[in-house]
């Protein structure tokens, strides 16, 4: 079976940044429903229409077309004192986004009494270099077309 709209696809991805720094091996298979459902990015949809099992694809993701440029409004610095003993770098929050809805931060650095806060993805503004090889293709079934992802393993579980 050849990708196509309304397939569920179950790939391995090994992704490297722009210098061929290694961020995911591609040992562990992810799965999505393909067809413009937003389960992955489009060029990675587009790179992958027509594919069937066991072929390979290499493509390069820009920032805008991944995980998007850096936003520098979503850096924060707040007291160390709002924060509850044992912050640590690494740990994530909510705090308000730009338009005031629940966005996630991560703790990037605590310098004295500040702790900085970074609310965008970790490869935002990052070229990415991905090589994907197709594991299977199976036609979704009627639920998971009406859910917008793939049920059972590799998938959502509800």
């Amino acid at each position: 079976m050849k990708i196509e709209k309304d397939t569920v696809v179950t790939m391995r991805c090994r992704i490297a940044d722009e210098k061929g720094q290694l961020i995911q091996d591609g040992k562990q298979p992810m799965t999505y429903l393909h067809g413009g459902y937003d389960n992955t990015f489009p060029k990675i949809e587009q790179a992958l229409a027509g594919r069937g099992a066991g072929e390979q694809v290499s493509l390069t993701l820009a920032p805008t077309d991944g995980f998007g440029e850096r936003d520098e409004s979503l850096l924060r610095t707040l007291p160390r004192s709002e924060f509850p003993p044992g912050v640590k770098v690494g740990g994530q929050l909510e705090l308000p986004g730009p338009q005031g809805e629940p966005h996630p931060f991560t703790v990037t650095k605590i310098k004295g009494d500040t702790v900085l806060l970074d609310g965008n993805h970790p490869l935002a503004g990052r070229t990415l270099k991905l090589s994907i090889t197709v594991g299977s293709v199976r036609a979704a079934s009627a639920e998971e077309i009406a859910h917008r992802h793939v049920h059972g393993e590799g998938g959502h579980h509800h």
